[in-house]
């Protein structure tokens, strides 16, 4: 079993439910008219099947490991930035998924059915 310390993800472009952003941000599915999700409703996002993923305080994979989730765990993702390069079932990427204060994991083990954002970016 592999850990979570790489990242993009060139996965392909999804429809439907899959490819909804979260909290209120503009989403829609291929080819719909735009959506808004309510206020306060929050997208979990699966962690790739069979991995264990470490968990980082920032979003390199030097930084130490705060937790670990299981295969199939569910997160909920606050918001993303760019860190160190990193490859994983979901493709390569640089972009890192803060799901809690001090809590990193490469977007790359996880399940957003985008290559690109779906959270705000971290501000700080």
């Amino acid at each position: 079993m592999s850990t979570q310390d790489q990242q993009d993800h060139p996965a392909p472009a999804l429809s439907g439910p899959d490819s909804l952003e979260t909290l209120g941000h503009l989403a829609s599915p291929a080819g719909a008219e735009p959506t808004v999700e309510p206020l306060g409703v929050r997208r979990t996002y699966a962690i790739a099947p069979g991995y264990y993923v470490n968990v980082r305080k920032r979003p390199d994979t030097g930084s130490p490991v705060v937790r670990q989730l299981s295969p199939g765990s569910r997160v909920d993702i606050h918001c993303q930035r760019r860190g160190e390069r990193c490859s994983g079932p979901y493709g390569t990427t640089d972009l890192w998924d803060n799901i809690g204060p001090g809590q990193y994991v490469s977007d790359a083990y996880v399940r957003t059915g985008s290559s690109g954002l779906v959270a705000p970016r971290c501000t700080s």
